[in-house]
């Protein structure tokens, strides 16, 4: 078995992948903290050839990780932000500085649908541009839902917007404060978003797919204008992209990738940036 490790500064996810038929066996997550014990939320490494591991936490939670993953398994990837990889380059100024998760993204965007745009709404929401031929341009980090929310100190009101809510109704004024706040910031998201993404798209004068995944990704993706596909497991796609261990990894074949969606039409962008500005 592959153990795919995804560690945030909150939240730390795994899966367990069958090497010999790709398939995924098991999912779980849990919060993160300075010690990878035994127990009943973490997989049993007995049956774990392989590790591979992307993290955002602290170095001593990383550190710690692989120190004790390295005593029960062979073989431990750590992924870490590059200059060049799979054909892309970092546009960072310090390559290193990138958040791995986000270098991740967009390798595994890249080698499924070429020029990309992935963004990662979790903690933070993140928007990472590569265009055709592999140069990633940089990207933004906007605060993420709950951040936002949090920022409000609102304690025990702070109830978390329903995944399954419709957008018209997450879009209109809220009728009380809950309502008020959870509908303000999915308007800044999405807003964000879509703008960021119309704004990057002309001056770059490419149209690009956009890809979302983490957390809040379901619901940010009710109010885009911009077609796009969900991939939930988008950094674990950069892992498989970066250390392929199975025959599908090889043949660039990656774990839950989605049809890639059409772009939108370059010039419809500018005609959408024109009335905007004109309002």
């Amino acid at each position: 078995m592959i153990l795919d490790l995804d560690i945030g500064n909150t939240l730390s996810k795994w899966r367990l992948k069958d090497i010999a038929s790709s398939e995924i066996r098991s999912r779980g997550a849990i919060w993160t903290r300075e010690e990878w014990r035994p127990g009943p939320d973490i997989p049993d490494l007995d049956v774990v050839t392989a590790v591979r591991i992307s993290s955002v936490a602290r170095r001593a939670v990383l550190d710690e990780t692989v120190t004790l993953l390295r005593q029960q398994v062979s073989k431990v990837y750590v992924a870490r932000s590059t200059r060049e990889r799979l054909g892309v380059v970092n546009g960072y100024e310090i390559p290193a500085r990138l958040g791995v998760d986000r270098w991740l993204g967009a390798l595994a965007s890249y080698q499924l649908a070429g020029g990309c745009c992935s963004v990662d709404c979790g903690s933070a929401i993140t928007i990472d541009f590569v265009l055709p031929g592999g140069r990633h341009i940089g990207g933004y980090i906007i605060p993420g839902l709950r951040l936002m929310k949090e920022s409000l100190h609102l304690g025990t009101r702070n109830v978390a917007i329903d995944s399954n809510s419709e957008a018209d109704g997450l879009l209109a004024p809220g009728t009380n404060t809950i309502e008020a706040v959870n509908h303000g910031i999915f308007m800044a998201a999405i807003s964000a978003v879509n703008r960021i993404y119309f704004e990057v798209c002309d001056r770059e004068d490419v149209s690009l797919p956009l890809l979302l995944t983490g957390g809040d990704a379901r619901v940010v993706s009710r109010g885009l204008r911009i077609p796009h596909a969900l991939w939930p497991d988008m950094v674990y796609a950069g892992l498989e992209a970066c250390y392929p261990l199975t025959a599908a990894e090889r043949a660039g074949r990656f774990s839950g990738a989605p049809h890639v969606p059409k772009a939108v039409d370059i010039e419809k962008i500018r005609l959408g940036l024109a009335f905007s500005t004109l309002l």
